[in-house]
């Protein structure tokens, strides 16, 4: 089954394209410091090139549960990125260890506030419990404490911290299905 779109109330999840209005807007939210701080090495875009090597990237990761969505409002105003996708284990940490699924949400300045990325990554967390996938993280900056609320809130319990994941300490946030 490849399901690539997911509707909530107010949103829609679809897939990220090459159109010129997506690399606009992905290049206007990575470019900016608020919205890197806590990811990764915290280097912003600035070149509107990365953005297509990025969407290749997310496309390549697409198979209709796991992906990089977009998520815009239903009248098609983009507000940021939700993702379902294997997370990368620190160097030595998941040495013979069977890969795990993070979930993870980056929004636009524009749209913080207002509940879209709760709804969102609520949406994206049910699709993975309902097509069996029974255990789900989410790590963020520990600083980051707006992420880690909305991961409290679609139900993630938080785990403390740990270094298992992209080569840091991250908090972690787990949510285990039901079996």
């Amino acid at each position: 089954m490849r399901r690539t779109r997911l509707d909530t109330e107010r949103l829609v999840l679809r897939e990220w394209t090459r159109s010129d209005d997506d690399r606009a807007f992905l290049f206007d939210m990575y470019r900016r410091a608020e919205v890197r701080q806590y990811l990764g090495n915290g280097r912003v875009m600035t070149d509107p090139a990365e953005v297509d090597a990025t969407i290749d990237r997310w496309t390549s990761l697409a198979d209709g549960i796991l992906g990089v969505r977009a998520v815009e409002t239903r009248d098609g105003r983009r507000l940021g990125s939700v993702l379902l996708k294997h997370i990368p284990w620190s160097v030595g940490a998941g040495d013979g260890r069977p890969e795990d699924i993070e979930i993870g949400w980056h929004f636009h300045p524009d749209a913080w506030g207002s509940g879209y990325a709760t709804e969102a990554a609520a949406a994206v967390l049910a699709l993975a419990h309902e097509n069996g996938i029974r255990t789900i993280v989410a790590v963020t900056n520990p600083a980051n404490t707006a992420s880690g609320a909305v991961a409290q809130r679609i139900g993630l319990r938080p785990a403390g911290e740990t270094a298992d994941y992209y080569d840091t300490t991250c908090a972690l946030y787990v949510s285990e299905a039901d079996a």
